[in-house]
């Protein structure tokens, strides 16, 4: 553990014990919304090079134009 994460639990654990699991609570749903970004990018990678692949064919095909143009 970190000096300063265990600072911040020093702190914490100052606090009244409903603030204490608000938190706690607050802090792994962070932790979890982390780790299902993380787990969404690592699984998308195959569709995100395909995507990728159909964009720089469409370029080569000179199918794209740059965005000033458009807008």
């Amino acid at each position: 553990m970190t000096i300063l994460l265990e600072k911040a639990f020093v702190k914490a654990s100052a606090l009244p014990v409903a603030d204490q699991d608000i938190l706690a609570q607050s802090l792994l749903d962070d932790l979890a919304a982390e780790e299902r970004s993380d787990e969404a990018f690592t699984n998308s990678q195959d569709e995100l090079s395909l995507l990728a692949d159909e964009a720089f064919a469409e370029h080569r095909a000179e199918r794209t134009h740059p965005l000033d143009e458009i807008l």
